[in-house]
């Protein structure tokens, strides 16, 4: 059993969606497009599945370092914890901040900031190798004395506070503005208008930007996104873009200490002979359009329903991984992998998804008949596995059809 805040916070964040979906149809607004929502929600489910094996990264370290480093035992109390979520929200402001002002860390982060709307989905858009840049800010707390658990915990509180300041539906809070990260102040951090580009990095409280100079409140409707889109629905892509831009860029690069000043310096960074630093632009409104595929309504249900069985399955498997075997395990993993890079393929209508996609229903259900067939598991999962490919296989052919009639 998982007991990762996190995780057990997913039919929460469920609920608090639909909700918002549900409340921009009756305002008549659209904060929400399928295929973003989708690959937002699909990068959480990679952070997720990939983090059962980056466990090293964080936890792991903090505890060896607490363990062999520690000058005090600092105890567990009331008012410690409560030091303690200030303190952990002071590290991840630097952590955050250096997300930002070093190039290599922020191809840790730029996953987050990659969707061009702003609603409660985008806060779970999180990029799976972040943990590697970022961990370190965390260890002067094990080194004063804070155990493990009450730093999981107080770490898993700070990022459960970032969920609902992802929106915009409400407006400015009052005094509050003064004291914590509210949902106005982190449109801001989402704006890629240049005013708005590296503001606002504290996770509840936002004094550490004011005392720290990165405050900036919301003044014109922020441009959401980053200034190089992915331009992709595949959320494992994601993850990757930013690092081939970067190696595209070294590339051009010739002298091995402007590599290393390109990697550690500020995003736009470059030797003068290649023009030096580049702010970022100004947004032509008139011609500024967001990134969009069209599909049929066939095939966006089609996505839908796959997205809804692996978003259960990846429930299933976060909340029970720990008592899988390693094989098993990878297996899992694997298999959600890549249903969403399949359901991002089908949102841009790759040539190479229908087969693939084909392949991978056939694998469910061939996966539940051999566990049924070695009494691992009991008969009603190749049922299910089954009823799931038979339905699956119609859908996607009427799909398939349907576009090759259009």
């Amino acid at each position: 059993m998982n007991a990762n805040p996190i995780v057990l916070s997913i039919p929460i964040f469920a609920v608090l969606i639909i909700l918002e979906v549900v409340i921009q149809w009756i305002n008549n607004r659209r904060l929400y497009r399928l295929n973003d929502a989708v690959t937002n929600i699909s990068c959480g489910i990679t952070q997720q599945v990939s983090g059962v094996f980056l466990k090293l990264f964080g936890i792991g370290i903090y505890q060896l370092v607490f363990e062999h480093f520690a000058i005090w035992q600092i105890p567990t109390n009331w008012y410690t914890l409560i030091i303690l979520f200030v303190a952990t929200d002071f590290a991840y402001y630097w952590a955050h901040r250096m997300s930002h002002e070093i190039n290599l860390f922020w191809s840790g982060h730029v996953v987050h900031h990659q969707s061009e709307d702003y609603n409660l989905s985008v806060a779970l858009r999180q990029s799976s190798f972040q943990v590697i840049w970022t961990f370190a800010f965390y260890l002067p707390l094990a080194v004063i004395g804070f155990n493990t658990i009450d730093f999981a915990l107080m770490a898993a509180l700070t990022t459960l506070y970032q969920f609902w300041i992802h929106t915009e539906l409400i407006g400015k809070l009052g005094f509050l503005e003064y004291i914590l990260v509210t949902p106005s102040h982190h449109r801001v951090h989402h704006g890629r208008n240049p005013k708005y580009i590296d503001k606002n990095h504290g996770g509840a409280f936002i004094w550490w930007d004011m005392l720290f100079g990165t405050y900036q409140k919301e003044e014109e409707r922020p441009t959401y996104g980053v200034t190089k889109p992915v331009n992709s629905w595949n959320p494992v892509w994601a993850n990757f873009a930013n690092f081939q831009i970067m190696g595209s860029e070294l590339k051009q690069i010739p002298r091995f200490t402007d590599k290393v000043r390109y990697l550690f310096y500020k995003p736009g960074w470059y030797p003068k002979e290649l023009g030096g630093y580049q702010q970022a632009p100004e947004i032509d409104k008139t011609s500024y359009k967001k990134y969009e595929t069209k599909v049929s309504k066939i095939l966006n249900g089609y996505v839908l329903y796959q997205f809804i069985a692996t978003l259960g399955f990846t429930t299933w498997f976060l909340f029970n991984q720990a008592d899988l075997a390693l094989g098993p395990k990878a297996g899992a993993a694997a298999l959600i992998l890549i249903t969403t890079i399949t359901s991002g393929g089908l949102f841009e209508l790759k040539n190479w998804v229908w087969w693939i996609e084909k392949i991978r229903l056939a694998s469910v259900a061939l996966i539940g008949g051999y566990l049924a067939y070695t009494n691992m598991v009991d008969i009603w999962l190749p049922i299910i596995t089954t009823g799931y490919f038979l339905i699956s296989m119609v859908w996607l052919f009427i799909a398939q059809r349907s576009l090759k009639n259009a």
